[in-house]
């Protein structure tokens, strides 16, 4: 099929109207709102127009509903403010800990969710990531007005409030989130000091890794002008004029008399260390009462990264994507240290030093940090320091923190965020213990390797690290009989495998790269080639037979052993070694019919991570002109400039990077080897300001691309020709332009 230039036009379609100038900074381009709603309820974007500084500690938003593990709290479908929340949620499948929030409303105090809704329009709010403000509607049809600025762990609000004297803004400290855990909040008020401090424990995980006891989320509120009365709640039950209280399910609120055209300020800090830690955050973050310097400070710092990447097109839905998408790119993972300090949820103490968390690892690494060693390098040796100090503090490097072990997903796969930083030269941080900490990964198996099946969000405190391990090092593939999901983790931790045989190559073991990158064509052993797939195998050696069950009455085959996917799902999961997939499963044409089945019966899935490399695998059986063909086929369907506009959850960044690497034409298919593999270029020019260690200027430009071409004629790297699809890393941070000459039809060029 041929795509001509309105596929390209149709990239980003606007659902909502808006007039745009070409004069916009790139900051200005971005849509706080798209990914933030969907057709289901968990399984869309997942994003919230947050407001906060890159990597921040803590986001703002308003809240249209209660958050949980599967719902945000934000979601655009909805159209009532419940409050607006400090949220460490990173993504919509996984837990909030340590949130607060509040909700400005008039008359007498409402506590559940339900009854103290302002219902509120879309027309009614604007948002981006260094601003946000909502006009909201009172039962009475009064009009409060809430604006946010924030900084990396504060924030600070301007409240316009109806005149008189029945004006609160209600404080929600602790909910109630099980019947089977409490987790004690405090509050207290202090009239003299018009403050409300106090701290959550609350934790949506907990059930899926070790107990926190001296876990808090402490919180510092100050008003900008006194309040004329005030009182807590708990439960369902107001305590008019009671200043504190400890429980699982508490909050307080303050009234104030207000003047026709006066607005509350009111200042928030937020804290994992004390409330004392919490006031010196605020004291150093936002010591004034000056809203517009805190929106102004923290543009700048938005900015500073945003001119890192410069792109040029006539498309204004094709930039909102492109930009949008950098910004969701530089949030995870998160600031985690406060000034020099910080609280480790893997030894429940506080330590001397920085920290960052909320590693989406089973997705990032694919993508996202190789991102970031372009567009943030000054963060990424803190943030391999930062796992190995959780290393350090809980004995194993995190498989998804949040904000300690919780056993999400499978596979080590920080061992592919050290192995792709340490093959790109970011070493700042201590290389023996990295390597002993990837190496503890792939030789020793977590505690009753024998006795769990590690089911997914299995409800242990047992730290899973390479779940069947025990097994992969006897058989050299997972046994189905013995280990949950062992198709999907055979695959996983072969790849693992090789990117730990990177850094024993880097660091002169010879013994040790030769093991381990014999173990990562491990995946061998679960091929059957009489079904042509990845298939799950028994202790014993023999395949997993077929087992058809009729799911909405249909009759289908139940596929074992695999993660979020099906067998073709799995079929393509071999980074680290296409050359050797390709021979396994019958050469070349063969290789290429096998991805085209993929594609053309609907098999592939963007919309969830494994799949992210497949258009670009076409490149490695002689089929560049797919790969090309394929990412402009695919990209419109997936990326829209619509609150519904991300097919998938956008998990912590990967979404993200995946339209970024796309857009510049090329792509991480193995991170850890410091290769990409050559794409199709979106835009006619794309300029990276790389900032040290590199302090280059790289000038990327696709002739064409305006008139929707899409097929590569030819490619050049400071003039010099480049015949295959396949780029290093090292060559696109040295050189000063990346040229594509493109064409309209298909070319012999990279075969």
């Amino acid at each position: 099929m041929q795509y001509n230039l309105s596929i390209l036009v149709l990239f980003c379609a606007c659902l909502f109207s808006c007039t745009t100038q070409s004069t916009k900074s790139p900051i200005e381009y971005v849509n706080s709102f798209i990914g933030s709603t969907g057709a289901s309820e968990s399984d869309y974007g997942g994003t919230i127009p947050s407001v906060a500084p890159p990597f921040a500690m803590t986001q703002w938003s308003a809240m249209t509903r209660e958050n949980y593990i599967s719902s945000n709290p934000y979601n655009y479908k909805d159209s009532s403010i419940i409050g607006f929340i400090g949220t460490h949620q990173p993504a919509i499948w996984m837990g909030d800990y340590g949130f607060i929030s509040f909700l400005p409303s008039t008359g007498k105090v409402k506590i559940s969710a339900k009854d103290r809704a302002l219902k509120f329009k879309h027309e009614d709010e604007k948002a981006s990531p260094y601003f946000y403000s909502v006009q909201a509607t009172t039962e009475n049809g009064g009009q409060i007005k809430t604006e946010i600025a924030s900084t990396l762990r504060c924030a600070i609000f301007n409240i316009s409030l109806p005149p008189g004297n029945e004006n609160h803004i209600f404080v929600e400290a602790s909910r109630k989130i099980s019947d089977q855990k409490e987790f004690v909040g405090f509050i207290r008020i202090l009239p003299e000091s018009n403050e409300i401090i106090g701290y959550n424990s609350d934790r949506h995980s907990y059930m899926l890794g070790p107990d926190l006891p001296n876990f808090k989320g402490y919180f510092v509120m100050q008003f900008s002008k006194p309040f004329t009365r005030s009182g807590l709640w708990e439960g369902d039950q107001l305590l008019e004029g009671a200043t504190e209280k400890k429980g699982d399910h508490i909050g307080g609120y303050v009234y104030f008399d207000m003047g026709g055209d006066e607005i509350v300020q009111v200042k928030m800090a937020t804290s994992f260390i004390s409330i004392e830690q919490a006031r010196q955050n605020l004291s150093n973050e936002i010591p004034e009462w000056d809203f517009d310097q805190v929106v102004n400070e923290n543009k700048a710092e938005w900015e500073k990264y945003f001119d890192r990447v410069i792109v040029e097109s006539d498309d204004e839905d094709q930039k909102t994507c492109f930009y949008t998408a950098l910004h969701r790119t530089l949030q995870y993972p998160r600031i985690f240290s406060e000034y020099g300090k910080y609280y480790s949820a893997f030894d429940d103490t506080i330590h001397v030093g920085n920290s960052y968390n909320d590693y989406s690892l089973w997705d990032t690494f694919r993508a996202q940090h190789p991102w970031l060693t372009l567009v943030a390098p000054e963060h990424v040796n803190p943030m391999i320091q930062s796992l190995l100090q959780m290393y350090d503090e809980g004995g194993w490097m995190p498989k998804w923190p949040n904000p300690t072990y919780s056993n999400i997903m499978i596979g080590t796969h920080a061992d592919a965020v050290v192995a792709d930083a340490f093959v790109k030269n970011f070493r700042d941080y201590d290389l023996d213990k990295a390597y002993t900490a990837v190496y503890k990964n792939a030789m020793t198996p977590p505690d009753n390797d024998t006795t769990m099946r590690w089911a997914d969000r299995e409800k242990t405190k047992l730290y899973e690290g390479r779940g069947g391990l025990t097994y992969y090092k006897e058989k050299g593939y997972i046994p189905a009989d013995k280990t949950a999901e062992s198709v999907s983790r055979t695959l996983e931790f072969a790849y693992d495998d090789f990117c730990v045989a990177q850094i024993a190559k880097g660091l002169g073991k010879a013994d040790d790269y030769d093991y381990f990158l014999k173990r990562s064509k491990n995946y061998r052993n679960i091929y059957d080639p009489e079904t042509g797939f990845m298939s799950a195998r028994n202790f014993d050696g023999t395949f997993v037979q077929e087992i058809k069950a009729k799911i909405d009455e249909v009759e289908q085959v139940v596929e074992e052993g695999i993660t979020e996917g099906g067998r073709w799902t799995y079929l393509f999961c071999v980074m680290q070694d296409v050359e050797g997939l390709i021979s396994l499963t019958g050469g070349r044409e063969k290789f290429i019919s096998l991805l085209d089945q993929n594609f053309d019966e609907g098999h592939f899935q963007h919309r969830n991570e494994p799949g992210h490399h497949f258009i670009y695998l076409y490149n490695y059986a002689g089929e560049p002109s797919k790969t090309q063909e394929k990412i402009w086929e695919h990209t419109p369907l997936n990326y829209r400039n619509a609150p519904d506009g991300l097919s998938g959850n956008d998990d912590c960044g990967q979404m993200s990077a995946w339209l970024i690497f796309s857009s510049m034409g090329f792509y991480p298919v193995c991170p850890g080897s410091g290769e990409y593999v050559i794409g199709s270029p979106l835009y006619s020019k794309i300029v990276l300001n790389l900032p040290e260690p590199y302090h280059k200027k790289v000038i990327i430009s696709a002739k064409g691309v305006d008139e929707g071409k899409k097929y590569i004629k030819s490619l050049t790297l400071d003039g010099k020709p480049i015949t295959k699809p396949f780029i290093s890393h090292a060559d696109i941070v040295s050189c000063d332009e990346l040229v594509f000459e493109m064409s309209a039809t298909p070319t012999d060029w990279g075969r």
